[in-house]
C-alpha cells in the first residue's frame, strides 16, 4: 500500500509488476481463458506460461487484416492473430515495457518457421500515444542527454518532428485494434487519449475488440492507491458504463458487449470485477447525402436508436442518408434491418444533402418515384377495367 496521502504511481507500479511477469509467472494476472489449440501449437511454453490475459480478442481477427495489439506483452495474442491472417495479413504488437518485448521478440524467428511466414514486428510505445516511437527517444536522450531548458525544450521538438514525419503507427493503416487486460493498466488522465488514438490508427470501415476488466460500480479511491490492486487488473477497472461511453466519446458506432462473463472473476467490499470484450467500429463520420433510401427495422423492439440519435420505429419506412444507410445494412446491424433501396439511383447531378432528424418516415413513393404506374402480374387480382 502507498503511504496515507501519497499518490500512487500507477505506471511506475505496472512497469515493475509487469518486470517481474516477464521474469516469472504471476497467476493473479490471469482469468480463466480457453484458446483454439491449434493456434497455441506453434507458440512456445514461455510465451503461453508468462502471457495474460482476460479474454479471446483474437477470435475477433480476419484473413488479410492489419491487426494492431494493444499492451501485446509477451505475444501470444499476437502469434495466434498472425496465423489467422495468413501471409497475405500483418500483425503489430505495441508495448512499452523492454523485458515484455524482449520475450516477444526472442521466439518470432522460431515461430516464424514454425507457421510458414513471418508477419509480426512488436514496437515500443505508449499506448496512448501510438506516434510516438519510444526506441527513437531512447537513442535521441543517450546521444543529447536533457540538462537545461533549452535541451528540453529540443527534445519536445525533436518528439513532435518524430511523431509527424514518421509514426510509430500512421494514421488509418490498421484494419482493426485488439487488445487484452491492457486498457486498464493505463492512468485515468491518459485513458482519453488512449481511445483517441485507437480511434486515429484505424481505417475507415476498421473495428476493435477490446478485452478488459469492468467493474459493475465505480472503483473506491482508496483501491484506486493499491499498487497490487492497479497491477492487478482491479484498481484501473473501468465501471462498465463508461467503459461503453468511453467509445462513443471517441467516435465509434455500432458499440457492444460482445462478450460479458455473467460471474465476477473476483469480487472485492461488494464490487463485482468481471472479464467482457467490446466491440465497435469506425466510419460514420462523413456529409449526409440524399439517395431516396430508406430502412426498416424488424423489430421485436418497438423502437431502437442508433448511434446518431436516429430513432428506428419497428416496421416503419425510415428516412435516412447514404451514408447511415450504407452503415445500417452492414454488420453489425445487418441481421436487424430491411434495406429500402430507390428503385432508380439518384444521379450524381441530383444529389442534395440530406437533412438528418431524429425520426422521419420515407414514403414509399420517393423511393419508387412518383411518376412510378407500373401494373406487374395482375392477373389474377384485376377485374376487367379495373387496372
Amino acid at each position: 500500500m502507498t503511504r496515507q496521502g501519497a499518490t500512487l504511481d500507477a505506471e511506475a507500479a505496472v512497469r515493475e509488476y509487469y518486470g517481474q511477469a516477464a521474469r516469472s509467472r504471476q497467476a493473479q494476472l490471469c482469468c480463466p481463458v480457453s484458446y483454439d489449440p491449434r493456434y497455441l501449437d506453434p507458440i512456445p511454453g514461455e510465451i503461453l506460461r508468462k502471457d495474460y490475459g482476460c479474454g479471446d480478442p483474437s477470435r475477433y481477427v480476419q484473413e488479410g487484416d492489419v491487426v494492431l495489439d494493444l499492451g501485446s506483452g509477451a505475444g501470444k495474442i499476437c502469434y495466434i492473430a498472425a496465423q489467422i491472417v495468413g501471409p497475405k495479413g500483418r500483425v503489430i504488437g505495441v508495448d512499452f515495457h523492454p523485458e515484455m518485448l524482449r520475450l516477444a521478440r526472442k521466439y518470432q524467428g522460431e515461430v516464424a518457421r514454425r507457421i510458414g511466414f513471418d508477419n509480426v514486428k512488436f514496437l515500443r510505445g505508449r499506448i496512448q500515444d501510438l506516434a510516438l516511437p519510444l526506441d527513437e527517444v531512447d537513442a535521441y536522450l543517450a546521444a543529447r542527454p536533457v540538462r537545461s531548458a533549452d535541451d528540453l525544450r529540443r527534445f519536445e521538438e525533436f518528439q513532435a518532428r518524430l511523431k509527424k514525419s514518421a509514426p510509430l503507427i500512421p494514421d488509418a493503416s490498421v484494419d482493426v485494434v485488439i487488445s487484452n487486460c491492457v486498457l486498464n493498466l493505463v492512468r485515468e488522465e491518459d485513458r482519453p487519449a488512449l481511445f483517441r488514438e485507437m480511434f486515429r490508427v484505424l481505417k475507415r470501415g476498421g473495428r476493435v475488440a477490446i478485452s478488459d476488466i469492468v467493474s459493475d460500480e465505480p472503483v473506491p479511491e482508496r483501491m484506486k492507491q493499491d499498487p497490487e490492486l492497479w497491477s492487478g487488473c482491479i484498481a484501473g477497472a473501468f465501471q462498465e458504463t463508461a467503459f461503453l461511453a468511453a467509445f462513443e466519446r471517441a467516435g465509434f458506432y455500432g458499440i457492444a458487449f460482445d462478450k460479458y462473463d455473467a460471474k465476477p472473476w473476483k469480487t472485492i467490499r461488494g464490487i463485482q470485477f468481471r472479464s467482457v470484450t467490446v466491440t465497435a467500429r469506425k466510419g460514420k463520420q462523413g456529409p449526409c447525402l440524399d439517395h431516396h433510401q430508406a430502412v426498416i427495422y424488424r423489430g421485436p423492439w418497438k423502437r431502437v436508436e442508433d448511434d446518431d440519435g436516429h430513432t428506428l420505429l419497428r416496421g416503419q419506412r425510415m428516412a435516412v442518408c447514404e451514408k447511415t444507410y450504407r452503415l445500417l445494412t452492414s454488420a453489425p446491424y445487418a441481421d436487424e434491418i430491411i434495406p429500402v433501396p430507390p428503385l432508380r439511383s439518384v444521379a450524381p447531378g441530383e444529389v442534395k444533402p440530406f437533412q438528418c432528424a431524429p425520426m422521419a418516415l420515407r414514403s414509399p413513393a420517393e423511393t419508387k418515384g412518383r411518376r412510378y404506374r407500373k401494373t406487374e402480374n395482375a392477373e389474377r387480382v384485376c377485374a376487367p377495367g379495373c387496372c
